[in-house]
């Protein structure tokens, strides 16, 4: 079997919804979203925080709707925007209504926790009159109490059929335009409880490791949680919970995606750990890069390599490529062939330079193809 056959993920079929322009499930990308931490009456604020998000790549942003002052400020906000919003709500049908009325794309809400049928029905109404899909969001730390008695604690199949229970409500009435989320902050939990859900119904799925910590941890936890979930083919929206910026949570979602080959966008860096060898400070190097390479959307590799144990053989696979060498001099690879050597002195600014036009003429050939 070639190597190439070993990066292909089969993903698990799903039905497809919508959350405003932004598909989710069937064979729509694998979307990555966010959520907001200003207060959402603070306007000014959760449009900048959003705006921030949708530079490193956003599809979807939730917001929380806590009062009837934040979904009237929720009108302002999904105008100032490009993405899509969704209404975080809890327990308050009428906060759902408004969330509606005011143009969120999408409802996160759990319909048994709302009320009576009338409310369910309310909700409902208000979210097909507004072209809304929701999210049925389920959380371990948050199960009902019927179903705790049931289980005892926590557990896969406790999830699940929360999951499966408040799923029923809105296929009772009709209303199928929703996606489901079993999350918790346990790994091996939330793991398998996706895995019991993916196997019994084709719902799309939002994923996710709940409150994984901060910007390091959550970022090991929901990797190694995403990551055995999506290479499995599970998971069609990704929402990585980090005590971070919003933003930060982006990128790394993008990160795990790109890694599995699962979507590609901006520059994707293979770097060395570095060592007594380097020819340049690789991990400054990098840090640099990183930071003035963030804006490019366009998808490419960059290797940086410090000395040419490694870095000939891993600019055979990138579009660019650098590698130190002695004597202050250190060779760039254009394509994985030899191109030219560059000085220590100014070696960020012309990797910045080769990279940015790399980027322009990738962008470029798409369209030239289709005239």
């Amino acid at each position: 079997m070639s190597y190439r056959a070993y990066q292909q993920i089969t993903r698990r079929r799903s039905r497809q919804i919508h959350v405003g322009p932004v598909a989710v499930g069937g064979d729509a990308p694998i979307s990555v979203q966010t959520m907001t931490n200003t207060p959402t009456t603070d306007v000014a604020a959760t449009v900048a925080q959003i705006q921030r998000a949708e530079r490193a790549g956003v599809d979807i942003v939730r917001v929380s709707c806590p009062d009837a002052e934040s979904t009237a400020a929720l009108a302002a906000i999904v105008r100032a925007v490009s993405v899509p919003i969704v209404a975080d709500i809890h327990f308050h049908y009428k906060r759902a209504i408004e969330a509606a009325q005011a143009g969120a794309a999408c409802l996160r809400i759990n319909p048994g926790n709302i009320g009576s049928a009338e409310r369910v029905r309310d909700v409902i109404k208000a979210a097909r009159d507004h072209g809304c899909s929701m999210r049925i969001g389920v959380n371990a730390g948050s199960l009902e109490r019927h179903l705790l008695e049931k289980y005892g604690e926590p557990n896969p199949e406790a999830l699940v059929e929360s999951a499966l229970e408040h799923a029923k409500i809105l296929e009772d009435h009709d209303f199928h335009e929703f996606k489901i989320s079993v999350k918790a902050s346990d790994v091996f939990l939330a793991v398998a409880a996706y895995q019991q859900l993916a196997e019994i119904c084709d719902h799309p799925l939002h994923i996710g490791i709940t409150e994984a910590g901060g910007r390091r941890t959550g970022t090991v936890k929901s990797a190694i949680g995403l990551g055995s979930l999506l290479w499995a083919g599970i998971g069609d929206t990704v929402r990585v919970s980090l005590s971070a910026e919003p933003e930060e949570e982006v990128l790394v979602g993008w990160e795990i995606l790109k890694s599995l080959g699962l979507r590609h966008r901006g520059v994707r860096v293979i770097s060395c750990p570095s060592c007594a060898r380097q020819g340049f400070n690789v991990i400054e190097t990098v840090a640099k890069l990183e930071e003035r390479l963030a804006h490019i959307e366009t998808p490419l590799t960059l290797s940086i390599i410090g000395c040419v144990v490694n870095g000939p053989g891993e600019a055979l696979m990138t579009d660019l490529g650098v590698t130190g060498g002695g004597n202050g001099r250190h060779m760039v690879y254009h394509a994985g062939k030899t191109d030219h050597t560059i000085a220590a002195e100014g070696m960020i600014d012309h990797i910045v330079d080769l990279v940015e036009a790399k980027a322009a003429e990738l962008a470029q050939a798409p369209k030239q193809a289709a005239e």
